[in-house]
C-alpha cells in the first residue's frame, strides 16, 4: 500500500510541475514569431457593412448592409446580388445598372468597406468578453483585445498565443503583447479566422 501511495503521491507532482511549467513559460520573444503575413480578403459576404457614394447624388443613403441572402437593397436598383464581390467589383456592377436603367448617364461610383461581419477573428482565454469579432480592416492584435474588453487580472500578457490559417495547414506562434504595448514590437495585423487565446498567469 506504502508503494502505491508514493506512486500516487509522484505522479501528482510531476503533474503540477507539467502545469507550472507550461503557465510559468518564459516571457515570448515577438522577434522569433515566424508568423506569415496577413492574405486580405476584401470580398464582401453576409452581414459585411459598406458604403457607397454616387458623385453628385447628395441626398441617398450611403451605408448597407449586405443581407443573408448575398444581396443588398440599393436606391433606384432595389435588389442587386453582390455576395463574393471586391468594393470595384460592386461599384462597377452599381454603375453599369443605372446606365442600363437609364436612371444616370455616366455616373461615378465609389464603394468602400466599413466592417467585415462574414469575415471574424475569435478571442478565447483571460478576456474580459471572449467570443468571435468582426474584422475590421486593417484590426490589429492589440485592438483586438481592446474589442474583448482587455485582458482580466490574471491574464499572461508575456505569452499570448495567436493561430493562422494557412494554405498548407495552421501555425502557431507566442507573442509578448507588453512588447507590443510598450512600442518595442510592432503590432500584429490580423487576417479572418486568427484565433488569439491569452493564457493565465501563476502568480
Amino acid at each position: 500500500m506504502r508503494s502505491h501511495h508514493l506512486l500516487w503521491l509522484w505522479t501528482a507532482l510531476l503533474a503540477v510541475f507539467a502545469l507550472l511549467g507550461s503557465s510559468c513559460a518564459p516571457a515570448a520573444d515577438n522577434s522569433k514569431a515566424r508568423l506569415p503575413p496577413p492574405v486580405e480578403s476584401t470580398t464582401v459576404g453576409p452581414g459585411d457593412v459598406f458604403r457607397m457614394q454616387i458623385v453628385g447624388e447628395k441626398d441617398l443613403p450611403d451605408e448597407f448592409q449586405v443581407a443573408s441572402d448575398g444581396s443588398v437593397e440599393l436606391p433606384y436598383l432595389h435588389r442587386l446580388e453582390v455576395a463574393g464581390l471586391e468594393p470595384q467589383e460592386i461599384a462597377r456592377l452599381i454603375r453599369t445598372e443605372l446606365m442600363a436603367k437609364q436612371i444616370l448617364t455616366d455616373p461615378s461610383v465609389i464603394v468602400t468597406i466599413e466592417e467585415f461581419s462574414s469575415k471574424r477573428i475569435t478571442l478565447l482565454g483571460q478576456v474580459q468578453k471572449p467570443g468571435s469579432f468582426p474584422l475590421s480592416p486593417g484590426l490589429t492584435l492589440v485592438q483586438a483585445v481592446s474589442l474583448a474588453g482587455g485582458f482580466t487580472s490574471i491574464a499572461n500578457t508575456e505569452r499570448v498565443t495567436l493561430t493562422r490559417k494557412q494554405k498548407d495547414g495552421a501555425i502557431t506562434v507566442h507573442l509578448n503583447l507588453d512588447e507590443i504595448t510598450s512600442g518595442r514590437s510592432p503590432d500584429i495585423p490580423l487576417q479572418a479566422g486568427d484565433r488569439i487565446y491569452v493564457q493565465e498567469r501563476i502568480f
